[in-house]
């Protein structure tokens, strides 16, 4: 990882040589106008992990560079950043909401990140050892046939480098969240949820707990955002954390995650639909109902029982998350998040054998040419979920698709498992059983 940051650091520090001046414009936007103190930190993390990624930085560097951008950042007085007419606006206010001016905020916290990496630069430090744990990402998303792109989602195996955690457990945290009505809580949810987990006291002991809280702080603040900007949006979520030896499901709605352990399906989770019989029997509890306008609906509204916003609807379209914990013992395969754009068209059962035909076309494309083996190697996989999302549209979908596939471990031990075992054409000869529930 040295090398590789190195490099990076010596080509950003030749674009960014110094800080960027008051009246320049800002080289990445800010996701929105005002932000609230609680809300600095998600957006901050966000910008400056978009920044950096535009610019081929490695993950790790990244996750470092903007930790240490930030804490920088909160040593400062901000007051200078509030919005003029925040104090008058929230006057009426139970607790009155602090907000800034995004952009300048923003321009403050870049300046930071230009400061840390022209001292890293100068002065490499030590840096904290990369995760032990194999984990190679394979993520692809498109907008389909639908008129707008909702879905949002995020890959994170520097989850303790970005929050600056240092207990000894390694984590990595992936989301895929499929909004409706907009896209602004998807976009809410996958800035702000992680930061939320990551503040979560029952983190290292209680990752159920944590991320059943998490979810319903994000929700919380997303409610007191589009009250001030006159929102209208939703969004289902699927999260997981990988913690040790621990594998956390969260989720609320349909988008939905599993987990393959040698070549089989392990049923982690059972998606939040209308016409579930426990969530049917909630929403009418509550005195809503369900009616089918071409699918089922919570009130004749929304098709999603459960989601981050939809606070027309709230309390029969739940906030309130679940979770799964699943020991992982070395022999799993991976894990495949997806929104229901994908789910709606391919059965859990169909993903194993869908993958290693994947894996054998992409061993075959991608390790051709003039690459180097080691370079050949670590590109196999890449394209995976590509391909399963162009299965997903082929087979009938015409929603906003998305897929991460996270391996546990290489691919190129799947392929040659598939090889020795067999273990593909099992798979897709087996008729009598859909799953292994775990």
């Amino acid at each position: 990882m040295e090398k590789e940051a190195r490099c990076f650091l010596g080509r950003f520090v030749e674009e960014f040589p110094a800080a960027l001046e008051e009246d320049s414009p800002l080289p990445v936007s800010s996701l929105s106008q005002n932000v609230s103190l609680e809300e600095l930190h998600g957006e901050s993390l966000e910008l400056g992990l978009r920044f950096l990624a535009a610019r081929g930085a490695p993950a790790g560097l990244s996750s470092l560079l903007c930790q240490a951008a930030l804490s920088e950042l909160l040593q400062n007085d901000l007051s200078p950043f509030y919005c003029p007419e925040e104090a008058e606006a929230n006057q009426e206010e139970e607790q009155q909401v602090v907000l800034l001016q995004s952009a300048k905020v923003q321009r403050l916290f870049l300046n930071k990140l230009i400061d840390v990496a022209l001292a890293w630069h100068q002065n490499f430090p030590k840096l904290p050892p990369a995760p032990s744990r194999f984990l190679r990402c394979s993520v692809h998303a498109i907008k389909n046939t639908r008129r707008k792109m909702e879905d949002k989602y995020l890959a994170l195996a520097e989850f303790n480098h970005l929050f600056g955690i240092q207990d000894g457990l390694e984590r990595a945290y992936y989301a895929v969240f499929d909004g409706h009505g907009g896209v602004d809580s998807a976009t809410y949810a996958a800035t702000h949820l992680h930061v939320a987990l990551s503040k979560q006291e029952t983190l290292q002991n209680d990752a159920a707990t944590a991320f059943k809280t998490a979810f319903k702080h994000t929700d919380d603040m997303f409610k007191a955002k589009a009250k001030r900007e006159r929102l209208r949006s939703g969004t289902t979520g699927v999260a997981v954390l990988i913690q040790d030896q621990e594998l956390t499901v969260s989720w609320l709605g349909d988008s939905q995650a599993i987990l393959v352990r040698k070549g089989q399906v392990v049923t982690l989770m059972d998606p939040h639909k209308p016409d579930r019989e426990d969530e049917k029997q909630r929403i009418e509890d509550l005195g809503g109902c369900i009616t089918f306008m071409g699918c089922w609906r919570v009130n004749g509204t929304y098709a999603v029982s459960r989601a981050i916003g939809d606070f027309d609807q709230k309390p029969y379209v739940s906030g309130e998350a679940d979770c799964s914990i699943t020991q992982l013992f070395g022999d799993e395969d991976y894990i495949l998040l997806a929104c229901d754009g994908f789910f709606d068209a391919v059965k859990p059962s169909e993903v194993p054998h869908l993958v290693l035909d994947a894996l054998q076309q992409s061993g075959d494309t991608e390790g051709r040419g003039d690459a180097p083996q080691e370079q050949s190697e670590q590109s196999v996989g890449l394209r995976v979920a590509q391909q399963l999302v162009g299965h997903a549209k082929a087979a009938g979908s015409s929603d906003n698709i998305t897929v991460i596939l996270v391996f546990l471990r290489p691919p190129e031990q799947l392929l040659a498992q598939d090889s020795t075992t067999g273990t593909a054409q099992a798979t897709r000869d087996s008729t009598s059983q859909d799953a292994l529930q775990q």
